[in-house]
C-alpha cells in the first residue's frame, strides 16, 4: 500500500504532527526522510529494507553510501540526505562541540568528545592531540586509519605537526572496534616508542586513550606512563 492510500492519521508526516516525532517508529522516521518510494514500493517499505540491513538503530551511524544505494528506492540524492541526517544527529548529541582551547584535566573529557565518532566505527583510527604549555588543546589531527601497530603509525608525521603548531604536550587517541578496552601489546609498544622520541624533543606525553563503545582506557589513569 502506498503512503497516500493509508488513512490520513496513519501517514508518517501526519502522525508526526499529531503525536510528535518522539512517538514515531524508526520505520516512520526513516520514511519521512526517504520521502517517496518507487512505483511498486512505498517509502515505508524502503525504510523497512534499510532497517533490515542493520542489527539495531545504533548501527545506522555506520551505514555507508554504497549500502544505501543498493536498496531499491534509494538513489544518490536520498543516500546523501540520509547520511547528512545521521551526521547532523551525531553532532547534535555531542556534549562537547569542540576540544580546541579546552584545558586537559582528565581523560573523561577526551572520551566524551570522541565516544560517538570513534566508539562505534569498524576501523581503527589514530589521532594526535596537540597542547600548549598550559595543557590547553591547540588542535587535533587524524594520522592513521587501519590496524594500529608501532610500525604503521609514522612518528615523523606526529612530531612534524608538533613542531609546526609549537606543541609542548601530546595526547594519543585511538579506538578498538572490538569493544575490548584493554591495550594490546602493539598499543603498549607504540606508546613507549613515541614517548622515547618525544623525550628527545622535550615534548611531554600526557596520555594515550583507547576508546570503545563500552568506555575508555587511559594510560595516564592506570599509571602506565610512570617511570
Amino acid at each position: 500500500m502506498k503512503i497516500k492510500e493509508l488513512p490520513v492519521l496513519d501517514r508518517p508526516r501526519e502522525r508526526l504532527l499529531e503525536v510528535g516525532s518522539s512517538n514515531l517508529s524508526n520505520e516512520e522516521l526513516l520514511s519521512i526522510i526517504i520521502k517517496t518510494g518507487t512505483k511498486n514500493r512505498s517509502s515505508k517499505e524502503v525504510a523497512n529494507e534499510l532497517l533490515s540491513k542493520i542489527n539495531n538503530i545504533n548501527d545506522l551511524r555506520n551505514i555507508d553510501y554504497n549500502t544505501l544505494k543498493s536498496i531499491n528506492g534509494i538513489g544518490c540524492v536520498k543516500a546523501i540526505d540520509i547520511l547528512a541526517c545521521i551526521e547532523l544527529g551525531s553532532r547534535i548529541n555531542k556534549t562537547i562541540i569542540s576540544i580546541n582551547n579546552i584545558k586537559f584535566n582528565n581523560p573523561s573529557t577526551i572520551f566524551e568528545y570522541y565516544k560517538d565518532s570513534l566508539g562505534y566505527i569498524k576501523q581503527e583510527k589514530f589521532i594526535c592531540i596537540y597542547l600548549d604549555t598550559s595543557k590547553k588543546i591547540i588542535k587535533e589531527k587524524l594520522l592513521f586509519i587501519g590496524t594500529i601497530t608501532h610500525s604503521m603509525v609514522q612518528p615523523r608525521e606526529i612530531f612534524k605537526e608538533a613542531y609546526l603548531c609549537d606543541a609542548t604536550f601530546l595526547i594519543f587517541v585511538h579506538n578498538h572496534p572490538s569493544g575490548n578496552v584493554i591495550p594490546s601489546k602493539d598499543d603498549i609498544n607504540l606508546t613507549y616508542q613515541l614517548r622515547s622520541i618525544a623525550n628527545l624533543f622535550n615534548i611531554g606525553i600526557l596520555d594515550h586513550i583507547i576508546i570503545t563503545k563500552n568506555g575508555y582506557y587511559s594510560f595516564y589513569e592506570n599509571g602506565d606512563l610512570n617511570g
